[in-house]
């Protein structure tokens, strides 16, 4: 086997497998004869609307539909002459292919209306998908997992955001870069010129937490992976990681991991 074909074989393990993407626009006399799936697929509805049977099954899919279905499920489907269908579908083989899961985490159909940032990051799909430029595949399996990911936010996290406020992504810039330093709601409203209440209730919508829950989740975060490299202690890690004193540091990490920040401490250290 080749170098380059190893190489791709093991890109691959850790991305999910695009067989096939597509942005249909259908015809009136578009139709999905009867088969079985042989892999997972999601395939989400723009305009017009179109009848799926699944295992028999008849459902009515219109404008902002998500329809998500997995290996062996039967399907076939038609749309309607005087409202043609226009959808995104993606066929998939999932991230960790295995038998315990036979069902998607989503529900099978879901209204999530009509999203601009999930069309542009199924556009940039399709982009990808028909260029089939060098590495397109890893590159198609990295934006599926955005396309994914996005998703979960809206149908698993309640995470209902638009397009992702560019006020709100620089204020994350902002904590992931100053974790150490002290932090404040009103002083990172400043730095992306909102009001501070504003920014609280944009930020909570966007993260679904509040920023000092943020805050602190981004702190533990960091120093539970300084802990891991056995070079730091407790309380200096708490000092690096913009905690007042230990105790707090204790109390908030136990609370948020449920164990003692001592635990990831190397024992060989």
């Amino acid at each position: 086997m080749g170098r380059a074909l190893v190489k791709e074989k093991a890109i691959d393990y850790f991305v999910p497998r695009v067989i096939y993407q597509v942005f249909r626009k259908c015809r009136p006399d578009w139709h999905l004869y009867t088969h079985f799936l042989e892999n997972n697929e999601i395939t989400y509805v723009i305009e017009g609307k179109a009848c799926y049977t699944i295992d028999g099954k008849d459902y009515e899919l219109a404008a902002g539909d998500l329809l998500c279905l997995t290996e062996g499920m039967e399907k076939k489907a038609v749309t309607y002459a005087d409202n043609l269908m226009h959808c995104f579908s993606v066929n998939y083989t999932p991230l960790y292919p295995s038998s315990r899961a036979k069902r998607p985490s989503f529900p099978m159909i879901s209204h999530i209306g009509i999203r601009k940032d999930i069309i542009d990051l199924f556009h940039e799909l399709t982009i990808c998908w028909t260029g089939q430029r060098q590495d397109y595949v890893m590159k198609a399996g990295a934006q599926l997992m955005l396309i994914l990911h996005r998703l979960a936010e809206i149908l698993i996290y309640n995470i209902d955001s638009e397009a992702g406020d560019h006020r709100i992504t620089k204020a994350i810039r902002i904590i992931a870069l100053n974790y150490s330093n002290k932090l404040t709601v009103k002083n990172l409203a400043h730095q992306v010129h909102l009001n501070k209440f504003y920014f609280g209730r944009l930020f909570k919508k966007r993260m679904g937490m509040t920023v000092n829950q943020y805050i602190i989740q981004v702190r533990v975060r960091n120093a539970e992976n300084m802990l891991q490299t056995g070079n730091y202690k407790v309380q200096e890690v708490a000092e690096q990681c913009g905690f007042s004193d230990v105790i707090h540091f204790y109390k908030l990490f136990m609370a948020l991991r449920g164990f003692p920040p001592s635990r990831c401490i190397p024992r060989n250290k």
